[in-house]
């Protein structure tokens, strides 16, 4: 169990680094394969908080649904949409189409 709010978010976003370019995962999948079940709100916490940091592709992360749920606390309202895009995603009225297929998982990706 994590001991603050700092190393949790930093472990978000080691696991939010991992996620391969034209994939998306959810914030469920990560606060799971954390072991934190549960703290998905937590998780996107963390992600509002990343929209700084060069190297965390926050874009790449969504709902359980696929909808893009945090593109309001990006620069723009359209630039979550076009970063998944320029990486082949195809976006359509807020939601990723072809979710399931695109879903990465980290539980089963690096092994829980």
């Amino acid at each position: 169990m994590k001991k603050d709010k700092t190393s949790f978010f930093e472990d978000v976003y080691e696991v939010v680094k991992l996620v391969p370019r034209g994939r998306v995962t959810s914030y469920g999948a990560i606060a799971h394969y954390l072991g934190t079940k549960g703290s998905a709100r937590m998780v996107g916490w963390a992600m509002n908080a990343a929209h700084g940091l060069d190297d965390v592709p926050a874009h790449r992360v969504v709902n359980r649904q696929g909808l893009l749920t945090g593109k309001n606390h990006f620069a723009t309202p359209t630039a979550m949409q076009e970063r998944l895009e320029s990486e082949g995603i195809c976006v359509s009225n807020d939601k990723i189409e072809n979710f399931k297929d695109l879903f990465w998982d980290p539980s089963i990706a690096l092994g829980l």
